[in-house]
């Protein structure tokens, strides 16, 4: 007597949902982006279509530029706007092992904070999207590297 294979099924969502490929965006990609400065089209170029990460430090950094923009006589009405976008973005903060974090900055001589953006690119396997030349040689040269 043989036994009926049961049937599996399979439900899954449409195509549009199965991948959004996953990028580390720094700072200086979501200040392109949402204060409409010069590289403003490669940013949002780049974030199209993705899953966006980024250590929780992220949302002080743009606090941070925030004041720095008022304070450099930006109109404050398009500075809240610019930070009522940020909030309204789909970007999933992490927070970083602080002891790899500080290897990180001393190995390739970063800032803690750039270090918690390669920590994350490093442990998600993702590509980091930042405007900072010294963090991309960083980030070129550590994730090359991983397996």
């Amino acid at each position: 007597m043989s036994a009926e294979i049961p049937t599996l099924y399979v439900a899954e969502p449409s195509a549009a949902y199965l991948y959004q490929p996953p990028i580390v965006v720094d700072c200086s990609v979501m200040v392109a982006a949402l204060f409409e400065e010069e590289a403003r089209a490669q940013a949002i170029s780049l974030m199209t279509g993705k899953k966006m990460y980024a250590p929780n430090l992220l949302d002080y950094e743009m606090v941070n530029v925030a004041v720095k923009k008022i304070r450099s006589g930006w109109p404050a009405a398009s500075v809240r706007l610019a930070l009522a976008s940020y909030a309204a973005q789909a970007i999933e903060l992490r927070e970083a092992d602080q002891q790899e974090q500080f290897e990180l900055a001393l190995r390739y001589d970063l800032s803690g904070y750039d270090a918690a953006y390669l920590w994350l690119a490093a442990e998600l396997k993702a590509p980091l999207a930042t405007f900072d030349k010294k963090l991309a040689a960083a980030a070129q040269a550590h994730l090359s590297g991983l397996t």
